[in-house]
């Protein structure tokens, strides 16, 4: 039997279940690098996904807590739409990211993990992206740590 190493789960595994919105709690805290946000907006504020589908996988999520698409002003929509074009810039230039997916699961049914407070997900892709590991491994490689991606982005969306 192969065995594939990924220590890092250890802190999901261990940790509390988080009974609040995270998408709420994190932005309210004082730790960008630790909690993985990368830019702070007037209405809404991009993340790393936690648990990404390729490396820079974001989110961008509005400030204000709610799970309807219709719910939002016109500012929150202006700036959320301003930060997906600015991060798949940055991913371009950061990551030379040659495509991106940009989806937003509305709904448990759907497949939001996080159904009750709507985020776009941005997911960089490179040419030769998929190889046999997801298939037959059931597993994803990931090339760049978490926190060593933040460290790259973080630069490209500070320079504003």
């Amino acid at each position: 039997m192969k065995k594939l190493w990924a220590p890092w789960r250890m802190d999901y595994i261990l940790q509390p279940r988080q009974k609040d919105c995270i998408f709420c709690s994190k932005p309210k805290e004082d730790r960008d690098r630790e909690n993985l946000v990368l830019h702070r907006g007037a209405h809404s504020f991009v993340i790393m996904n936690y648990y990404p589908y390729n490396n820079g996988h974001l989110m961008i999520v509005p400030y204000r807590h709610t799970s309807e698409l219709n719910e939002l002003t016109e500012s929150e929509k202006l700036e959320v739409m301003d930060l997906l074009a600015k991060s798949v810039e940055i991913l371009k230039q950061a990551l030379t990211a040659e495509g991106v997916n940009i989806g937003m699961n509305l709904g448990k049914v759907a497949g939001a993990g996080i159904d009750d407070h709507l985020h776009f997900h941005i997911v960089p892709r490179w040419n030769g992206d998929t190889n046999f590991m997801p298939i037959t491994g059931h597993t994803k490689v990931l090339s760049q740590g978490l926190y060593e991606s933040w460290d790259v982005l973080k630069g490209y969306f500070d320079l504003d």
